[in-house]
């Protein structure tokens, strides 16, 4: 891609961030989250960077987009009322779900509804067995009458789901022709939107794709319009869950493929700091309004899965949300954003989030009429905020609502002053951000103190210093531009496409001319979407997802990109037994003797992207006294300490200021706490360095 001047616009559940790249200069801004209208935050942001590059719309080579529309439509059910057609007799399979439990021992268990009601879901006969063939036609008569029945229902999308549909396709594309002649409406089939298997996964992900579907197509159209009204002739794209580029078409059309786009565009972020100070084992920590995503980056690439879950109704607890089977970057989510509302529970715990202020009204201190306290408003009562600065000045906070606030649904409760609930607030959610990151690493087998940390969004450099101590994280970089991390980020990624197809495949009978028919097919794929964007070099990575026969879940194995032979049978074999002892400590397969199988098989093909310039880190050769002092309270001393106070851009590559420090921009700030130093790198990114490291 050689466009010069590209633009990422990040929708977030607080705040719109945007970030313009013109021949090698950086323009942001952050602008709050318009929900009435999500494409006019785009536009006001968009007015403010253009006019600081002293640009206009039409100079804009290409537009990259992420957002969390979709998401919020399913958490808060705001999507399209939407016909699920599927094989007779798994009517119910989206509300039986695969029928464990998360918890064993909880009587009133709490799962989430359905998208789509009982009412709304109907079957016909039909099916394909577990081979892809068919074993009953399919009853197209009673397809002619369902479709006249969705025509006169008022449903404003249509999901089509059978059995064994990721093996053949042919009577979800039958049905989809029948029911089209007789309804205009959008029609999503599970072999295109995720050709796997387990039916409960994939109908559960065509659900969310339909459910979405009408409420993106409108946004995105909006968008566009309006940006051709301002001038602009740019093509736009969009960044999904796996953090690659695609058409607007394709999102408008597979939009649950956008569900995690804002947060991968954190992960490319952090893996190009990774990749540009050579650093292998990298922990992300992106913080924002809403949110807290943590995400692992090893070899400058973060970890990705298959599938993952929205709107969970137990923090942490895998199997309490609704499944999307689709790629995606890999990781853990909390809601602990700025935003998050701080309360009491019944037995006198102090609890943050999920529940989020949002942009409106917006934590008690931005005097917009929210009146409950927000973790913004903790920092902001322990020092960490300038009040008057905030947002580079966009945004004048009120330390007296958000004492007010804090004293009232907190401190009254616990018999603490407005200051200690603040510092019980922070040092909670503190906490819970740093089980998360244990957690995620423990999952991945992973050591978390081993790696360095990344921290970006707004409120992430606010509380990095402090995760780093709980973790023993000893080394923590703030990039440049790290308030709008996931923006930049979008300027930095490919464009990507990642197909994928399920077969049982046994490495006792593998066969070579099969796998390789299909890993033909699945490149062809993911090429087609990436040269909608790309016209230079595409490479291409194989995977495998195997398991030993009779497990229920496999892991990914790396395989080669070239074409198979009968003798790869024990090269692949090997290289599964590797994987399997990297995740669990050892292999089994010589104990047992059990068949070792290919489960799903992935292409991800991505354009090639030059490697960032090469800088190395420095622990600082000078040391610089802040210009100026104010109270912040310290965790560790548990009280107010005199603080200095000094402007990022004051501070020039190798400078180390000794902590406590706070680093002021215009976008965020970063709290260095006592047993941290700060040093100015050579890209204009600030190192926490513990102070025992030598220099």
């Amino acid at each position: 891609m050689t466009a010069q001047i590209r633009l990422g616009a990040d929708i977030g559940g607080t705040f719109t961030d945007i970030a313009l790249e013109a021949e090698g200069a950086l323009f942001s801004t952050k602008v709050l989250t318009n929900y009435a209208a999500p494409e006019q935050a785009i536009l006001d942001g968009m007015d403010i960077v253009l006019s600081q590059a002293g640009l206009g719309y039409a100079d804009l080579d290409i537009l990259i987009h992420g957002t969390t529309l979709a998401t919020n439509a399913l958490i808060e059910r705001r999507g399209a009322r939407t016909a699920f057609v599927t094989t007779e007799g798994f009517r119910d399979v989206i509300e039986m779900r695969t029928e464990s439990r998360f918890d064993q021992h909880d009587l009133n268990l709490l799962l989430p509804t359905p998208l789509v009601p009982r009412e709304d879901r109907f079957a016909v006969a039909g099916r394909i067995d577990a081979r892809g063939q068919e074993l009953q036609p399919l009853d197209e008569a009673a397809l002619q009458a369902l479709a006249g029945r969705i025509a006169a229902g008022g449903y404003a999308a249509v999901a089509i789901g059978f059995i064994h549909s990721y093996l053949n396709p042919a009577h979800e594309q039958r049905a989809r022709q029948i029911i089209a002649a007789k309804v205009g409406l959008p029609i999503s089939i599970s072999s295109e939107v995720s050709p796997q298997m387990r039916e409960f996964e994939r109908f559960n992900t065509v659900c969310a794709n339909a459910y979405v579907r009408p409420r993106m197509a409108d946004y995105l159209g909006r968008l566009q319009t309006r940006l051709q009204e301002k001038g602009a002739g740019c093509p736009v794209f969009m960044i999904h869950s796996g953090g690659g580029l695609i058409s607007v078409e394709t999102a408008s059309e597979f939009p649950v493929r956008l569900i995690e786009s804002g947060p991968a565009g954190g992960a490319i972020f952090a893996a190009d700091v990774a990749q540009r100070f050579g650093l292998d084992k990298v922990v992300s920590y992106d913080m924002g309004g809403t949110t807290a995503k943590i995400c692992l980056i090893e070899d400058f690439s973060p970890k990705t899965a298959r599938s993952f879950e929205v709107a969970r109704t137990t923090r942490f607890a895998k199997g309490s949300g609704m499944p999307i089977s689709i790629p995606v970057i890999e990781m853990i989510e909390i809601g602990a954003g700025g935003g998050s509302i701080a309360w009491v529970d019944a037995m006198g715990r102090i609890q943050t989030g999920p529940e989020s202020a949002g942009s409106e009204p917006g934590p008690a201190c931005y005097q917009r009429g929210g009146e409950r306290p927000a973790i913004t408003d903790a920092d902001l009562v322990l020092g960490k905020l300038d009040a008057e600065n905030f947002a580079g000045g966009a945004i004048r906070l009120s330390t007296g609502k958000a004492q007010a606030a804090i004293a009232r649904d907190v401190g009254e409760r616990l018999s603490l002053a407005p200051q200690a609930a603040a510092f019980g607030i922070c040092e909670v959610v503190d906490e819970n951000m740093a089980n998360a990151a244990r957690v995620h690493a423990v999952e991945n087998g992973k050591n978390i103190s081993e790696n360095l940390m990344v921290a970006f969004g707004g409120a992430a450099p606010l509380h990095a210093a402090r995760l780093c101590e709980k973790l023993g994280i000893d080394r923590c970089l703030i990039p440049p531009g790290a308030g709008v991390g996931s923006a930049i980020g979008f300027l930095k990624a490919p464009f990507g496409y990642e197909a994928l197809a399920s077969r049982i495949i046994g490495l006792s009978t593998f066969d070579p001319q099969a796998v390789n028919a299909l890993v033909e097919d699945l490149k062809v794929t993911a090429e087609g979407f990436v040269r909608q964007g790309a016209a230079g070099r595409i490479l291409c990575e194989i995977t495998a997802f195997m398991r030993y026969r009779g497990q229920g879940w496999e892991i990914p194995v790396p395989l080669p990109v070239r074409p198979f032979t009968a003798g790869d049978a024990g090269l692949i074999r090997q290289s599964f037994l590797d994987a399997y002892a990297r995740f669990f400590g050892r292999a089994i397969d010589g104990l047992s003797g059990l068949e070792i199988e290919i489960v799903t098989l992935s292409v991800k093909a991505s354009d090639e992207r030059p490697a960032p310039e090469s800088v190395s880190l420095t622990p600082g050769s000078r040391t610089i006294m802040p210009p100026q002092m104010r109270e912040v309270f310290d965790p560790s001393a548990t009280r107010m300490l005199p603080t200095g106070i000094i402007a990022r851009d004051s501070l020039r590559p190798g400078d180390r200021v000794s902590g406590p420090v706070v680093v002021v921009e215009r976008e965020t700030s970063t709290v260095a706490t006592a047993p941290f130093d700060v040093v100015m790198q050579s890209d204009g990114s600030l190192l926490l360095l513990r102070k025992d490291i030598a220099r």
